[in-house]
């Protein structure tokens, strides 16, 4: 039984079933995106909620100095980037993480992180169509029109007066949010009706939010008071570490990039550069904005769901906070779309592995889409966003990305070295022995942090501190491991980086997030055992591939 559920796919067998699977009478999918268009998706991805929102609670935490942890959160999307890239390169299909899982630790794993992959994707793009709705009404308002309260809103939070004032049916009052549905309804339409579609409008869209982000900085860069970063980081270094959650999810979302490689002209080349540009234009345009947020304002305003809007109100521009809010609307819509197209591009890999059925990996004859699994992904998003107010999601999505984060830079390491180049792949991470770096930088964080270590690892509260230092605990086995890892087998430095940065991000995502996440994860099992394993392809004949070594 364990060497079947650690069967892995070769990276021929993977192309060949892509192959296969897109030559089974339904044709195709259309090979139109290019690096502007892969640039622009990320970008898309990247720049949406989190800099209209969160980007205003790691400000305040931070103060000034929460550009260092954009730098820092950049640096280490930066190492995933390249382990994405380098996948990206050897293998170019669509599946993302999912797939690079099932070559580097087979199918179990792979079913694992496809299974929390829809926390990143479907789940999040829940919250995201909910947090839509609200900009949108607050637009609608600015125009003088007005929704009645029971159609923007969920049972969670209504009031009193909403209930009161909604239509009921048998007894039972009417609360709706039927914006973040039908906003779902056009978005999964424009996914499923082709991908040159959603790439123009994907491309339009993105346009015009840069555009809006370059006025914010150059409007708001004439209202900087430079007494206001003073002192630069106010909270300490911890302070600014409190914002992690915040900025990271602020960056989720380029490896939805990877999820379109069978819809490039040369994913071998054009995929490693548009998740890399794409994240370096997020990260200059982050800490642009952080730094004139700031600036505009004592960072002890900013704890605020509008940030962007609340700096230029401040200063007596109302104009230019009308502009921001369009621009939230179109930011969060480009989000919706990336993600939708992401996830039936995920379930349309496994249903080709024979782990869902077989529906998922429907192509459109005449839009080339995994029609069935754009369909499914409009439902589940779409029914959820009209009752709910998931206030979890986003730190569970969060959960869900750095979990696949850290499977790919690990397969990076276990992918077989003597397969290197033999794809024609035309990106490889530069090789830097970590056999001495990673011992060295872990000697100097923990002389330099060692005051922190000892305050994280006193429970002075018994059980309830206990429970909340676990991931940390869990952090500080797994680097111990690793470090012994690089030692012996002087593995490549970037990925291991990587690794570790994310596994470090992890640890400050609350314990019930990872109790919810543990849910989902034995749902996830249950189903896998139930049904996937023994309908997967893999199991109708012997593992097509040998243990492969660290490389």
């Amino acid at each position: 039984m364990s060497n079947s559920l650690f069967r892995k796919k070769s990276l021929t067998t993977i192309l060949k079933d892509a192959q296969d699977g897109l030559n089974d009478g339904h044709g195709g999918m259309n090979k139109v995106l290019t690096v502007k268009d892969l640039t622009a998706m990320g970008i898309a991805a990247v720049i949406g909620a989190g800099i209209f929102s969160t980007i205003g609670q790691a400000s305040f935490d931070g103060g000034p100095g929460v550009t260092v942890l954009f730098i820092i959160t950049a640096i280490t999307c930066g190492f995933c980037a390249l382990c994405y890239a380098e996948f990206a390169s050897r293998i170019p299909v669509s599946g993302s993480a999912y797939t690079y899982s099932y070559v580097a630790f087979g199918e179990l794993a792979a079913w694992v992180i496809g299974w929390a992959l829809i926390l990143e994707y479907a789940i999040g793009n829940i919250a995201v169509a909910i947090s839509w709705s609200g900009y949108f009404a607050n637009l609608l308002e600015g125009l003088h029109l007005h929704l009645p309260a029971w159609t923007v809103s969920n049972y969670d939070s209504a009031t009193p007066e909403i209930l009161a004032n909604a239509p009921h049916i048998f007894g039972l009052p009417v609360i709706l949010n039927l914006p973040a549905f039908f906003i779902v309804v056009i978005v999964t339409y424009l996914a499923y009706v082709g991908i040159s579609e959603s790439k123009k409008t994907a491309n339009y869209m993105v346009a015009l939010k840069i555009a809006v982000i370059l006025l914010v900085i150059i409007a708001g860069a004439f209202y900087v008071n430079t007494a206001n970063w003073h002192p630069f980081m106010p909270n300490g270094f911890g302070g600014v570490l409190k914002g992690v959650s915040a900025v990271f999810f602020a960056y989720i979302g380029f490896d939805a990039v990877s999820t379109t490689a069978e819809e490039c002209a040369n994913p071998q080349r054009d995929l490693p550069k548009g998740m890399m540009y794409s994240l370096v234009i997020c990260t200059v345009l982050y800490i642009a904005i952080a730094l004139v947020l700031t600036g505009m304002v004592s960072y002890s305003q900013l704890k605020v769901t509008d940030p962007l809007a609340f700096v230029f109100t401040a200063v007596k521009l109302d104009w230019v906070s009308y502009i921001i809010s369009v621009s939230a609307v179109v930011a969060t819509t480009s989000v919706l779309l990336v993600f939708q197209i992401g996830q039936p591009r995920i379930w349309m890999s496994m249903s080709r592995d024979g782990l869902l059925p077989k529906a998922f990996s429907r192509i459109h004859k005449r839009f080339r889409t995994p029609s069935f699994a754009t369909i499914i992904t409009g439902i589940i998003v779409g029914i959820p966003a009209l009752f709910l107010n998931l206030t979890i999601v986003t730190d569970l999505t969060s959960i869900g990305t750095l979990f696949a984060f850290i499977l790919v830079c690990g397969g990076v390491l276990l992918l077989p070295r003597e397969e290197k180049g033999a794809s024609g792949g035309s990106f490889r991470i530069p090789y830097i022995s970590s056999r001495f770096i990673i011992p060295v930088l872990l000697l100097v964080a923990g002389i330099t942090f060692r005051h922190q270590l000892a305050e994280r690892l006193t429970f002075a509260n018994g059980w309830a501190d206990i429970r909340e230092a676990i991931p940390f605990i869990i952090f500080l086995i797994a680097t111990a491991i690793l470090a012994v890892q690089c030692v012996i087998h002087k593995l490549s430095l970037i990925p291991i980086l990587g690794l570790l940065c994310c596994l470090y991000l992890m640890t400050e995502i609350g314990a019930r997030n990872w109790e919810v996440f543990g849910v989902w994860l034995v749902i996830g099992l249950t189903i896998y055992f139930g049904y996937s394993r023994k309908n997967s392809k893999l199991a109708k004949g012997p593992a097509v591939a040998k243990v492969d070594h660290l490389a």
